[in-house]
């Protein structure tokens, strides 16, 4: 298993980074939040989960070995795949998970696209306490106000090589949309990428 990668970054996507390890580059896929961690040229350590399947070896890349490891947990549950476990902690924390599960929370878990009332079920059943405690006074939602939330997207969109007025009027959009939780940063910037990439294709 690799359980990390250190090289230079050289491609940051919507939903991926490529990182140059001695003249091999991995393609790694991440959240928003970790791919906005990482700059163009800079040298890059992400902690790494493996998913091997029958036709493709697929790379996850996470800021944190916490977000790892919870992200590998999320997928011992039935219906949970990768690519849901990865969108689950795009839209919520480690601990925001850990205190959805430990509340039974469902409401929070189907913020998640992909996720049903069903699955938030089933997710709180099968986890139980797996995901461990959570931090005293962690929120399922990532952010306090709106005002941080605005400040932190925006920082993270232009990092990512959006111009900065874009992601301000892509930032502001989401806020005002009310379609997201606007103390929720994970959300505003998953919704604003969304957005973004759309303008980007069109």
């Amino acid at each position: 298993m690799i359980a990390h990668v250190r090289g230079v970054v050289e491609h940051i996507g919507l939903d991926s980074a490529v990182i140059d390890v001695h003249g091999v580059g991995h393609r790694v896929h991440a959240t928003p939040a970790t791919l906005a961690t990482l700059r163009h040229g800079a040298t890059a350590t992400l902690a790494t989960s493996l998913v091997v399947r029958e036709d493709s070896m697929t790379l996850f890349g996470f800021a944190e070995a916490d977000e790892r490891d919870v992200f590998e947990t999320l997928q011992t549950v039935s219906g949970v795949g990768p690519r849901l476990a990865l969108a689950m902690l795009a839209v919520h924390s480690p601990d925001g998970l850990r205190q959805a599960v430990a509340s039974e929370d469902h409401k929070t878990l189907v913020k998640v696209p992909g996720i049903g009332e069903k699955g938030a079920k089933r997710i709180v059943l099968e986890l139980g306490d797996r995901l461990g405690p959570a931090l005293a006074g962690a929120t399922p939602s990532s952010g306090s106000t709106s005002r941080s939330s605005r400040a932190d997207v925006v920082a993270a969109l232009t990092g990512l090589g959006w111009a900065l007025k874009q992601a301000e009027a892509a930032t502001d959009e989401i806020l005002e949309s009310g379609t997201v939780e606007v103390s929720d940063t994970g959300a505003v910037l998953r919704s604003a990428l969304q957005l973004l990439g759309g303008a980007r294709r069109g």
